[in-house]
């Protein structure tokens, strides 16, 4: 093992055994300080095994076959040493405190909050789409690349602040990381309601993106805890997905009808009162992450026992300054570079998604110019990518229910997770592209506005199987390491979304004289 792997563990283990985060032992949750062995799943041992390799940028033997699941890398038993001598605490199957075994209702309780968080954020990212023109007479720039700043800025923040979140959620835990950041959103929403000027509407923007960004990130690790299976876990991360798709839509529709009846800030207002209503509901919520909530059973069983020998598995690694920067922020970096899995699913979630953030500056010339929408009304054209992904969920449902009768025949290629998930994003990317096709060679006075109208059905559909697909992928293969796969996710798609605005921005399109106001 190379020294800077060993430096991740306390010197008094034994070297030859590694454990960390998700390693938890099956062994009474009271064991005597005298136990010198502990019984332990297949998972105690595997788990920081692939930890280490991932750290190190070796993703060679991350998984088996299907390349996902751990390769077992030692016995059933784990051999504590007399230097080690450490009773680790652990999760019963009928364990109360454990987030698999809690009630339906507490799991719909935390989804529910979760995707209340998650609409703050994408309703958020779409509410300067339509105050553009407003904000720009009051501060005096007609400059159309200016303009779309205070969107892309905002999706500048997505790209740093998953960085941050997802790995510092796996290090501290899901609440307190989520209810910092959602103030640190509300703040900067505030901020940008006041903004005196367009360079402080941008730096409040991104500001607000980097905040906006955590639960993003932070809904799929939170899945994840709480949802043992798969079919479970991956209907909770539909609904997810149908969050992140419907806030785009509704930003540009709030800011279509607000900024001309009261005033641009007025958008932003707005999006603070959501805010502050899903504040109470956030503080309520308990914390889902499995090994930081073995870490408090463990302080609480020191402080009660006296003993210091009882330890929760993430405790048997480092958390100085060191260990945190070159390992745990960074982690979604490494995923991003030396895990195949991670990088192609990015790369095509974020052309996707950078595509549809092209939509909120392609649509106000569409049909503003052409067919003589207000603001208002062009806004009420993102309903139809909602739709879309109406019709997207049912799919995933019949697909979900076809792989579940799968598993029950014991069919050999449900087993492998690839063909339990991306035959959905296969079949999201005909949709996908006939969307684009259908607006680009619709959009003209001789047609109907409602046609390309309808493109937009397909285009949610498309898009919303794409994600659905790619991310329950991305969370199977990694778990307890869901939130920082989802933060390298985020991230690389943020920067597409960021980006390709500037390629639909006015001037591109007085190349197109049939999108030209005559």
């Amino acid at each position: 093992m190379p020294d800077y792997e060993k430096e991740e563990l306390g010197t008094d283990l034994n070297p030859g055994i590694l454990i960390s985060d998700h390693t938890i032992a099956k062994v009474a949750s009271r064991q005597s300080a005298q136990s010198k062995r502990i019984g332990a799943k297949k998972e105690a041992v595997e788990s920081q095994v692939d930890i280490d390799k991932m750290d190190n940028g070796d993703s060679s033997s991350l998984s088996s076959g299907n390349g996902l699941e751990p390769t077992p890398t030692a016995g059933n038993e784990l051999e504590v040493t007399p230097t080690s001598d450490k009773i680790i605490v652990s999760f019963s199957d009928d364990d109360p405190e454990n987030p698999y075994t809690w009630s339906m209702t507490k799991k719909m309780f935390v989804l529910f909050v979760s995707i209340c968080c998650v609409m703050n954020s994408t309703v958020s990212s779409g509410l300067a789409s339509n105050s553009a023109s407003f904000y720009g007479r009051e501060f005096g720039v007609t400059s159309n690349a200016l303009l779309i700043l205070p969107t892309s800025l905002f999706l500048l923040g997505y790209v740093i602040g998953p960085v941050f979140y997802g790995p510092m959620s796996e290090q501290y835990g899901r609440k307190y990381v989520s209810v910092f950041a959602f103030i640190f959103f509300a703040i900067w929403t505030m901020a940008s309601a006041l903004a005196p000027n367009l360079a402080a509407l941008v730096v409040f923007r991104f500001l607000c993106g980097i905040g906006a960004a955590c639960p993003i990130v932070v809904v799929g690790g939170t899945c994840a805890d709480i949802f043992k299976s798969p079919a479970s876990r991956g209907r909770g991360m539909a609904i997810f997905m149908g969050a992140t798709t419907f806030g785009p839509c509704a930003g540009p529709v709030i800011s279509g009808y607000i900024s001309p009846a009261l005033n641009w800030r007025w958008s932003f207002w707005v999006g603070l009162i959501f805010a502050g209503a899903t504040m109470v509901p956030l503080l309520l919520v308990p914390e889902t992450y499995g090994p930081v909530l073995l870490k408090r059973r463990a302080q609480k069983m020191r402080k009660e026992s006296g003993n210091d020998k009882i330890v929760a598995p993430i405790e048997l690694e480092k958390e100085d300054w060191r260990h945190v920067v070159s390992k745990v922020l960074t982690r979604p970096i490494r995923m991003f570079i030396f895990e195949p899995l991670v990088l192609f699913s990015c790369l095509y979630l974020s052309f996707v998604y950078g595509v549809f953030y092209m939509l909120f500056q392609a649509y106000p010339k569409v049909y503003v110019n052409i067919y003589g929408f207000s603001l208002g009304q062009e806004g009420l054209t993102f309903i139809s990518i909602g739709v879309g992904a109406c019709f997207a969920i049912p799919m995933y449902l019949w697909w979900d229910s076809i792989t579940k009768k799968a598993r029950a025949q014991n069919k050999e290629w449900v087993q492998q997770e690839e063909m339990r998930r991306l035959p959905l994003a296969c079949a999201g990317g005909p949709f996908f592209m006939v969307s684009c096709f259908w607006l680009g060679w619709s959009a003209r006075e001789s047609v109907h506005w409602a046609v390309p109208v309808c493109s937009g059905i397909f285009f949610g559909v498309g898009y919303l199987l794409i994600f659905m697909a790619l991310l329950n992928y991305l969370v199977d293969a990694y778990k307890i390491f869901a939130a920082s796969a989802m933060a390298a996710a985020s991230a690389s798609r943020s920067l597409f979304g960021c980006v390709l605005p500037f390629a639909a921005r006015p001037s591109k399109f007085e190349n197109m004289p049939h999108l030209v106001t005559a």
